[in-house]
């Protein structure tokens, strides 16, 4: 993967990629929410994508992400809590929370990257029901909650 970051005017910031590129406006959106943005995206394609593999699935989704900062520069995460509530015809309210699991635990490669120094919690809202609130994820190394190849926005 490769990214430049251009000046453009004041604090506008063009980021190209290889596919494409976007203008960054700072302070308009922060680069730490861009950041943010990108955590909660990528495992949000992923709770979009991982139902279709077993022909199943999600509408009305949306995933609340809230982070507490460290006080002291350079204002590392401390905590992120992330909401998924979104709507489905799993089989269970197991099934969609192992598609969330999986996510977290093994797909979701910004998740996994800031898992070691920032304590990652989830709750999960499935068809208007809270099916699992302030559940941890596990930290260090991660499980693998393996639920077949997915070919998403976030590559491997």
């Amino acid at each position: 993967m490769k990214i430049s970051i251009a000046h453009k005017e004041a604090m506008k910031f063009e980021a190209t990629t290889t596919k494409s590129s976007f203008i960054i406006d700072c302070p308009t959106i922060s680069p730490i929410e861009y950041f943010l943005s990108g955590i909660i995206t990528c495992s949000a394609t992923d709770v979009y994508m991982l139902p279709q593999n077993q022909g199943k699935t999600v509408s009305d989704l949306v995933v609340d992400g809230e982070v507490k900062r460290a006080d002291e520069h350079p204002k590392k995460f401390e905590t992120l809590h992330l909401t998924y509530t979104f709507n489905s015809d799993a089989d269970s309210d197991d099934q969609a929370a192992r598609w969330v699991m999986a996510s977290v635990e093994t797909y979701c490669s910004t998740i996994n990257t800031i898992r070691d120094t920032t304590k990652i919690s989830y709750t999960i809202v499935h068809n208007g029901k809270t099916i699992r609130e302030n559940e941890e994820m596990i930290s260090g190394q991660g499980s693998q909650v393996d639920l077949g190849d997915l070919e998403g926005c976030c590559p491997s």
